[in-house]
């Protein structure tokens, strides 16, 4: 049977250490915890667990953190965990049969990661896979028969192992800052991060967040060298930045690139926003419409049930009470349907 490491960054964890490596300490071989500056009782809660508790000084650099515990590991695989997350007794059991039967070529595990909708931050979906188990040593293979070559992905395993996430507060407002720092220091933000800040941005961001956003975004509008779905991105946050400041040449200019490219249901529902402030209902309608129908979201999966609540608006104002309350109904459906599975598989 394998060995497992847990490998663990923690900061004023107190509230909830002990509940995650409570259900864990039957499950991994190791525990390392790396503290990044605690003021309160987690080392101490740590310690009860687990001696292998190591201090990192903050670089504002999770990865860098996060490697730093990696390198303290000895285990076959590592486990890689936050401490907001729990295993039920249902799927510790799961763990414990994952890891008496693992194949020694697999080198990645993916299990389920639950009730992230709670405080929805960067996240679309309730449920969704994540990389969770890592070989620590991986070994390169030659495959194929003829023209052989070496085998440079990793083997991937996907398993029905259920991880609850059951944090305690949103952690928006400390992702975007630190966005913001990034950003401010000129640092560049590879296509899965600018991603992750647009849509942190449209999922939990507060107009002061958009307009610190605009500047990088606004810059990244003219970049030619940007693959067109980081564009649309940008064109987003860049056109919702600009109406809420009300600079409606600015917000035209990335509205109509974005359709000029394409278009997607942000966009249309910018532009519905900015027509039903304008009080012309008609052209509200007609973009909500087009967020609902006629496009898919990028960013934010909700803007589906938000343009028929749009026009369910739109028709009642009107006084089509019927209308509405159908427009409504089908929010409300579309809204139950957004907890689906998901595998995260990045598209950059």
């Amino acid at each position: 049977m394998i060995s497992i490491s847990l490998c663990m960054i923690v900061k004023n964890e107190e509230k909830v250490l002990g509940r995650c490596l409570s259900c864990l300490c039957g499950l991994v071989d190791e525990m390392v915890i790396v503290d990044t500056g605690s003021s309160d009782r987690t080392k101490e809660i740590a310690a009860q667990y687990t001696d292998k508790i190591y201090d990192f000084q903050w670089v504002d650099d999770f990865a860098a953190a996060r490697n730093f515990a990696f390198s303290k590991a000895s285990g076959d695989y590592i486990y890689s965990a936050d401490a907001d997350e729990i295993l039920d007794k249902a799927n510790q059991e799961r763990f414990l049969l994952l890891k008496e039967n693992i194949m020694p070529e697999i080198e990645i595990v993916q299990m389920y990661y639950c009730n992230q909708l709670k405080y929805s931050s960067v996240y679309n979906y309730d449920r969704e896979y994540r990389p969770k188990l890592f070989k620590r040593f991986r070994t390169f293979t030659w495959i194929d028969p003829i023209h052989e070559t070496v085998r440079t992905q990793p083997l991937v395993f996907d398993s029905d192992i259920e991880i609850i996430h059951e944090q305690e507060e949103s952690h928006a407002k400390r992702d975007l800052a630190a966005f913001e720092r990034l950003c401010g220091r000129g640092g560049q933000l590879s296509g899965r991060l600018l991603e992750l800040y647009a849509r942190e941005l449209f999922l939990a961001g507060e107009e002061e967040d958009f307009l610190r956003a605009e500047p990088y975004f606004a810059k990244m509008c003219g970049e030619e060298d940007r693959p067109e779905g980081e564009w649309m991105e940008a064109f987003c946050v860049a056109a919702r930045a600009a109406r809420l400041r009300g600079d409606i040449p600015g917000f035209y200019k990335y509205a109509m690139k974005a359709v000029a490219c394409g278009s997607c249901a942000e966009i249309c529902l910018e532009l519905a926003y900015y027509y039903e402030g304008a009080a012309d209902e008609e052209e509200a309608a007609a973009w909500f419409y087009n967020a609902a129908f006629e496009t898919e979201s990028i960013l934010d999966i909700r803007c589906g049930e938000k343009a028929l609540l749009g026009l369910a608006g739109c028709y009642r104002r009107a006084g089509l009470k019927e209308d509405a309350k159908e427009y409504e109904r089908m929010a409300e459906e579309k809204a139950a349907g957004r907890g689906e599975d998901r595998k995260l598989r990045s598209r950059k």
